[in-house]
């Protein structure tokens, strides 16, 4: 009785290319991870501060959805539109018995540098005076504020608003408002114990203007605009 020959079987090559099979995935896990890890790097540098923080700190912000550079932009965007509002809003009510005004210095001051209030208290009494003497009041609002420049511990902010004086007239003292008079000002902000403070502020566009000299563009009503 014949055998038949036994059927030919093919090259055994599963056992032999999965080796390059896995070393090929190996690799393609391992570029990915590279890729992984450059994403990440990049949203942490760009999504966070750059110098507060170690990287978990960082990491973890942006996890949670933390922006650390746009609080920081707000931060000084809220400081500069504070201190233009308080620096241009006092009147006859913010005087004490000595003629001078307490609670508007205290008021800038909280967000000035100490460099920059020294020469908020040398002006200041300018302002008080024509208060008491002529009863100036000046009120104030802000249109629009924006950061132009940021690091971790200096910042300058743009601030566009308008400011109005008043004073009383008449036998009742009515008060009457003169014309509104626009502003446009760079602010430079320093960081001081972690916290936002106005160093300087100086016009964008046109002369320097001290918001505590009374005799602005909208200084008293009855001369036109004229100073005091």
């Amino acid at each position: 009785m014949a055998v038949p020959p036994a059927a030919r079987r093919g090259p055994l090559t599963g056992r032999a290319s999965a080796p390059a099979f896995r070393l090929v995935l190996a690799g393609v896990l391992a570029l990915l991870l590279v890729a992984g890890l450059v994403l990440v790097a990049v949203v942490v540098l760009t999504r966070s501060s750059s110098t507060d923080g170690n990287l978990a700190e960082r990491v973890a912000n942006v996890a949670q959805g933390r922006n650390e550079i746009q609080d920081e932009r707000e931060q000084v965007m809220d400081v500069a539109s504070q201190f233009m509002l308080r620096v241009n809003t006092y009147g006859p009510d913010l005087l004490d018995e000595d003629g001078q005004m307490p609670e508007y210095r205290d008021l800038v001051s909280e967000l000035i540098t100490a460099k920059f209030r020294a020469d908020f208290e040398e002006q200041v009494g300018t302002a008080e005076q024509t208060v008491a003497e002529a009863g100036l009041g000046r009120a104030s609002e802000v249109y629009a504020v924006g950061v132009s420049t940021l690091d971790s511990d200096s910042a300058t902010a743009l601030v566009a608003g308008q400011f109005t004086n008043s004073f009383p007239q008449g036998k009742d003292e009515e008060r009457v408002d003169g014309a509104p008079a626009q502003f446009r000002v760079r602010v430079e902000l320093v960081k001081v114990g972690g916290e936002w403070q106005v160093d300087a502020f100086a016009p964008v566009t046109g002369p320097a203007t001290d918001p505590t000299d009374p005799t602005g563009p909208s200084s008293d009503p009855s001369t036109d605009g004229g100073e005091q």
